[in-house]
């Protein structure tokens, strides 16, 4: 369908990208998670996503937004070359090619591919008089997009420092989606139900501690913890271990290394 459109010279509707995305999302690396980048670029585009996101139970978890002062992204999209062949990009300033000197007026004479020596070239919309009609765009059609999603979805980043420094912003607003939250599997049923036998099948194939309050207690006890002495007193004396200290000793357990991706209650 977008081979069609494209070679009659049409603009591919969002319906066939939707389409194109939710082909890609399904395949075996995408199966943890996805990062979109360019899209979506408008209103429709956003809530066309979130329609097909909501048939497979998923939604979007986070949109960063990179802000840089247009007057900087001018200096960095104008100042920018391409090797068509390979994709590489350069900049006159930033990441010029070995064969410019600084100082030149840059051109596909002196802008050279570093390893086939082949000339390189400037797209089309990488202008002055381009760059302000997709800004434009970007303002108009793109930015709406953030309070789609919202402040507690959405967050900014500061795209105008030091490289290393915009890494470790995203780095800290990305921190929770970089560790997979942690499985806690509940078996519940009355005794006899098979819950212990289905466990010991549950713990061989997810990797995953099964938890028994009576053995947790035993060990807190033996081990002689903060909460195993509440308990160890609790129990000498003949009375009940509160939730409280139950509480307590599962949050003492699930603290320990083997229960960092899951556990089974």
């Amino acid at each position: 369908k977008a081979k069609a459109v494209m070679e009659s010279g049409g603009l591919v509707s969002d319906e066939i990208v939707i389409g194109i995305i939710r082909d890609r999302i399904a395949e075996d690396d995408c199966k943890v998670g996805f990062i979109l980048d360019g899209f979506p670029r408008t209103l429709a585009q956003a809530k066309a996503l979130d329609e097909m996101l909501a048939k497979t139970g998923e939604k979007v978890n986070r949109v960063l937004e990179f802000a840089v002062p247009d007057e900087v992204l001018e200096e960095r999209i104008c100042g920018r070359w391409m090797h068509k062949a390979s994709g590489r990009s350069y900049h006159v300033k930033f990441k010029p090619p070995r064969s410019y000197d600084g100082s030149s007026a840059a051109s596909a004479s002196n802008m050279l591919d570093d390893e086939t020596g082949e000339a390189l070239y400037q797209r089309g919309d990488d202008t002055a008089e381009a760059l302000k009609k997709r800004l434009a765009g970007y303002h108009g059609d793109t930015v709406p997009i953030l309070n789609h999603y919202g402040p507690n979805v959405c967050t900014q980043v500061n795209g105008n420092q030091a490289m290393q420094v915009v890494c470790d912003e995203v780095a800290r607003a990305l921190a929770q989606y970089y560790r997979p939250a942690r499985k806690v599997i509940m078996l519940f049923g009355p005794p006899g139900a098979g819950k212990g036998t289905q466990a010991e099948i549950i713990v061989a194939r997810t990797g995953y501690p099964q938890l028994s309050t009576g053995d947790m207690l035993r060990e807190a006890v033996a081990a002689g913890t903060a909460v195993g002495k509440k308990a160890k007193a609790v129990m000498e004396s003949g009375g009940l271990v509160s939730d409280e200290i139950v509480i307590g000793i599962i949050r003492d357990r699930i603290a320990e290394d083997d229960c960092k991706v899951g556990f089974i209650l």
